[in-house]
């Protein structure tokens, strides 16, 4: 009984993510976030409400492996540099969650299977220090955004760890690219300046954690994701 309810449960939501990712791209959500204009025009229109279905759209778009530096971008040309990068950051990290979860409640049994040994070197790399490891991971960055969701969720590293070095690792280059829409959308060069000061910033940061003790099995991690 236990086995067929477990079943159901990854079927509806697989069949739930399924139907959302439908209506998005149905309703062009996809399509329209990459395009700051009317991002600008949507968010002024339409308020908190606008508001709440970028912020579902964001989510989803970087759930399945689209760039959030997009996300961010736009965000920074409709809403100022530093709230973009706070609500684009924000969306990052539900769609980083979304891919997670989706991975542990729905197909993380047949891709344990079918990359058991990769899965067992990812799991012994981020299981202790998960969000330092993480961290940098965002960071550099290294490897692919979505499997290194899907391939976490697959482990039993917790979910704790995982999304705080997501956000903060997220955060620098949310920045740079807010801050840069923001900068071409008022045609302010203090802020693209900003952009490029924060962009030598986190490479300095990243290079200098780069080289530090955990060089190598940051290495080995960003093999396998």
């Amino acid at each position: 009984m236990k086995t067929h309810l477990k079943r159901l449960g990854k079927l509806s939501l697989t069949l739930l993510v399924l139907l959302a990712l439908m209506l998005a791209a149905r309703e062009g959500w996809f399509d329209h976030l990459t395009d700051s204009n009317w991002v600008a025009r949507f968010v002024k229109e339409g308020g908190l409400q606008a508001m709440a279905v970028l912020l579902m759209a964001g989510s989803l778009f970087t759930a399945v492996g689209g760039p959030r530096q997009a996300i961010a971008f736009v965000c920074g040309f409709a809403m100022g540099g530093f709230y973009g990068a706070l609500f684009s950051t924000l969306a990052a990290v539900l769609g980083c969650l979304m891919s997670f979860y989706f991975a542990r409640l729905t197909v993380r049994s047949s891709l344990r299977r079918r990359f058991g040994y990769r899965l067992e070197r990812f799991e012994a790399l981020i299981a202790s220090n998960t969000w330092l490891k993480v961290l940098m991971i965002r960071l550099l960055p290294v490897g692919s955004n979505l499997l290194t969701n899907l391939l976490a969720g697959t482990t039993k590293v917790g979910v704790g760890g995982f999304v705080l070095g997501s956000a903060i690792g997220y955060l620098p280059q949310m920045l740079i690219f807010s801050f840069a829409g923001a900068g071409i959308g008022l045609a302010d060069h203090v802020q693209l300046g900003i952009s490029i000061g924060l962009f030598v910033l986190s490479s300095a940061i990243g290079a200098f954690l780069y080289r530090s003790h955990l060089k190598r099995q940051v290495d080995e991690l960003a093999e396998e994701a």
